[in-house]
């Protein structure tokens, strides 16, 4: 992946399941996936790829109204993922939603699991040195499209990654 990302088309749910499954052999505990874009555009599909390449078990549904799921490896020594929907954080007056998420311990998580944040472009990138971002949308034609690059703290794009 260059500096300016990886812009990938996804004509169908299963090529956003796919890229994430593909996305995840270059993932390891303490890496953290940052998602955004609109409802609809592919998230939680892309996390379901995450995890079946990551080879945890169990289904992955959108953790909306749980906040954060722990998804366990499936085989001994995998990578748990711990998957976060950030959309419900803040919804009170006044409240700080990069505070709700420092409330979750996702820091903690982050030393043993790969994280992956939807919701939490503008939030979620504090809780590591580097994230792995992921903006999704979605056409008028019902193709969703994918940009992808690691990016380092502070905004600037990782020219290693």
């Amino acid at each position: 992946m260059n500096a300016q990302g990886t812009a990938v088309e996804l004509p169908d749910v299963t090529d956003t399941e796919a890229l994430g499954e593909r996305l995840a052999a270059g993932l390891a505990a303490g890496d953290l996936v940052v998602l955004s874009g609109p409802l609809g555009a592919g998230k939680t599909a892309f996390v379901r790829g995450l995890a079946r390449g990551l080879g945890v078990g169990g289904t992955v549904t959108s953790p909306t109204f749980v906040i954060a799921r722990e998804h366990r490896p499936a085989r001994p020594g995998g990578v748990p993922l711990v998957h976060v929907d950030a959309y419900r954080l803040g919804l009170g007056a006044g409240t700080d939603v990069a505070a709700e998420l420092d409330d979750l311990d996702l820091d903690t998580d982050l030393a043993a699991a790969v994280v992956a944040v939807e919701w939490g472009e503008g939030v979620a990138e504090r809780l590591a040195d580097r994230h792995l971002l992921v903006r999704l949308h979605r056409r008028d034609d019902d193709v969703r499209e994918a940009e992808v690059r690691w990016v380092e703290a502070g905004g600037a794009a990782d020219r290693d990654g």
